[in-house]
């Protein structure tokens, strides 16, 4: 089976202004910023990383709520920034915002 699924929670610390597709549909692109202790090879180790996000149509309108500074839990699937970019981003199917800012 193939599988493409991340569950990340993290710090909002950048949200875009929500715009439109030429197909009209809402994208909202926020950063979240995670920071967690995670256990490698039976050590802890200390983990932080920033991780680009967008959300699509339903999902951008919820996305609507997040402000900076707030704490929210998402899923979704990893995808290139675009066509030609290496850059991943996380693709928003799932959001709770935890904290608000």
């Amino acid at each position: 089976m193939i599988s493409n699924r991340l569950v990340l929670s993290g710090e909002v610390t950048e949200v875009a202004e929500l715009r439109y597709t030429p197909a009209g549909i809402p994208l909202l692109a926020f950063t979240l910023k995670h920071a967690s202790q995670q256990n490698e090879a039976g050590m802890n180790r200390q983990v932080e990383c920033e991780v680009p996000a967008v959300a699509m149509a339903k999902m951008a309108e919820q996305a609507k709520g997040l402000k900076l500074g707030c704490h929210a839990r998402v899923a979704g699937f990893l995808a290139k920034r675009s066509l030609n970019s290496r850059q991943l981003v996380l693709h928003i199917n799932e959001l709770e915002i935890i904290e608000k800012g």
